[in-house]
């Protein structure tokens, strides 16, 4: 909140009375009833909002409406609607069907909706933010009404049925409910006149009002008569009114004061923006409101917001996922990070403090790539002296004790290959007997075979391969495990195939040998990944978690 001086009082005058220039109004509804879905149950009552369609083209709403109607037609409908409405006047949108919410962000889905997960809903459905954005353009004037039904409807992974706790924009009302209890509370409360929206707000029984509750004005004005009240004014009058209150508003916003906060709610106690100044007032106080103000201030897009999380991941403060959605896990970590910096911990970023800490995160980048750098090569010279004590003569025993130790190492592709041709000697030299016993172990690939191999030829050409797999088999079942949860890690980052291209490629930028950069995972790609998080102290799987992909990221810049 600034320091602006407090405006005075002839500034105010000045303002009130260029606002006072009557406009002609022009009041619409944009009524979507959204019924037959084709893959979820119906919402049996949203056909009831086309009913209520009627009464308010009777009440003067220039109308659009709609039923049934794809995503596509959905965002065809809104956009006619939104061209209608540029001057002054009332806007009701009456919508039933089926909503989902992913945080705070929530949607209403076409009847071609398929499955939609967080990832394409914004192509199966209308965003509720566009809806009230577009309410927000009449404050005081502008009622939002939600109706559905609980309803099966499948959906895929970061959506949940239903509506979340709406982020409502100044002067907006908003009701939700049944799908049949709004519709009728449509048609028959909102179209009578002389009502103000504190008035239809305790006739909505039964349903949930949030948002600006006025008891000032009408929503509806009657057309004529006389009396004292506000509720008298004609159409004209009373946009006037509403202009003048407007426009002291945005003057106080500009002076953006305590004191003038206040004076406008000496003048406006129950206005449209009467909820905004109160929170003004109570965040004047409170650092974590203004913080909060602040960043929703710089509209941090997705990506913006994954580059925070990827900051805070590569200097160690976890911000439980790197998928651009702050949840608390990601204000948790901004919070560290804000302590440990000497600032507020309010968990809400200023642009000054992501500056500074992308510059931390650049700086930690480089120190941990030469950290990394200088593990792989101690671990390569390791590497080195082993493979010359052992597997270097080319004598089968040294290969296998190299392997052993070194399964991801410099020269295995070339013990592999050595060991290969003893095992193929054997098998030329070995018995019939022998290798077809051999063979038929390998093709069943269990423990119980290679047992019975063991018994039979306990001194067969392929004794010692048995043994090392029965001692592999022993330890199977726990890097099965381990395996299977790296692999799921992986597939839960979704990643396409260019990301993956661009892995494959920053591995054999570093001589990691990942085999063809084609974006598909094989062998040679996840032992490269082995060697990487090997020579970086990350968890050493072969998969991609979000801590390599973010390492990753940060050394191919």
């Amino acid at each position: 909140m600034s320091t602006m001086p407090y405006l005075a009082p002839a500034a105010l005058v000045t303002a009130t009375f260029l606002a006072t220039q009557p406009a002609t109004a022009q009041d619409a509804a944009l009524v979507i009833g959204n019924e037959n879905y084709r893959n979820a149950s119906d919402i049996s009552a949203a056909d009831d909002a086309l009913d209520a369609a009627e009464h308010l083209e009777r009440a003067g709403f220039a109308l659009q409406m709609g039923s049934d109607l794809t995503a596509d037609a959905m965002r065809a409908l809104l956009a006619e609607f939104y061209g209608g409405t540029e001057g002054a006047g009332r806007s009701v949108f009456l919508l039933s069907g089926h909503f989902v919410h992913a945080g705070s962000e929530s949607w209403l889905l076409g009847t071609d909706a398929n499955r939609p997960d967080l990832a394409s809903v914004d192509a199966a459905g209308v965003p509720l933010a566009t809806i009230l954005a577009i309410a927000a353009e009449r404050p005081g004037g502008a009622l939002v009404l939600l109706g559905t039904e609980d309803r099966r409807i499948a959906l895929g992974r970061g959506l949940t049925s239903g509506l979340p706790a709406l982020d409502i924009p100044q002067g907006v009302t908003v009701i939700s409910g049944e799908a049949d209890d709004v519709a009728e509370f449509a048609g028959e409360a909102v179209t009578e006149r002389g009502q103000s929206l504190a008035t239809l707000a305790a006739r909505a029984r039964g349903m949930t009002v949030e948002g600006y509750l006025g008891a000032a004005a009408p929503f509806l004005p009657v057309a004529d008569g006389t009396g004292d009240d506000i509720a008298s004014l004609s159409a004209s009058a009373a946009e006037a009114a509403l202009a003048v209150e407007r426009e002291l508003w945005e003057t106080t916003r500009e002076i953006d004061t305590k004191l003038g906060y206040e004076a406008y709610l000496r003048r406006y106690p129950d206005g449209m923006f009467a909820s905004a100044a109160r929170r003004a007032i109570a965040e004047a106080d409170n650092p974590v409101a203004r913080a909060r103000a602040a960043e929703e201030a710089l509209r941090l897009s997705r990506d913006q917001r994954r580059q925070i999380q990827r900051d805070l991941s590569i200097i160690d403060i976890d911000p439980r996922g790197i998928d651009g959605l702050f949840g608390p896990g990601s204000r948790n970590a901004i919070a560290t990070w804000q302590r440990r910096n000497g600032h507020d911990a309010t968990g809400y970023v200023t642009a000054p403090q992501m500056a500074a800490l992308a510059a931390q995160a650049e700086r930690r980048a480089v120190e941990l790539e030469a950290e990394a750098a200088t593990r792989q090569a101690e671990e390569e010279r390791l590497d080195r002296l082993y493979w010359d004590q052992t597997g270097a003569a080319g004598d089968e025993a040294g290969l296998r004790a190299y392997m052993k130790r070194y399964p991801d190492g410099l020269f295995a592709e070339l013990a592999q290959e050595r060991l290969k041709v003893f095992e193929d000697q054997r098998r030329q030299q070995a018995a019939a007997a022998d290798r077809a016993a051999w063979d038929a172990a390998v093709k069943s690939n269990t423990p119980k075979a290679f047992r019975t191999y063991l018994d039979a030829y306990p001194q067969g050409a392929f004794a010692e391969d048995a043994k090392l797999m029965l001692a592999d088999g022993e330890k199977k079942p726990k890097d099965d495990s381990a395996r299977l949860q790296a692999e799921e890690i992986e597939q839960g980052l979704r990643l396409n195939g260019a990301m993956r291209t661009m892995v494959e490629r920053r591995l054999a930028a570093l001589g990691l040998k990942p085999g063809r950069t084609d974006g598909v995972f094989d062998d040679d790609t996840r032992r490269a990944l082995r060697r990487y998080q090997k020579a970086r102290s990350l968890p050493v799987t072969g998969y991609l978690n979000q801590k390599t992909v973010a390492r990753l990221l940060v050394d191919s810049f």
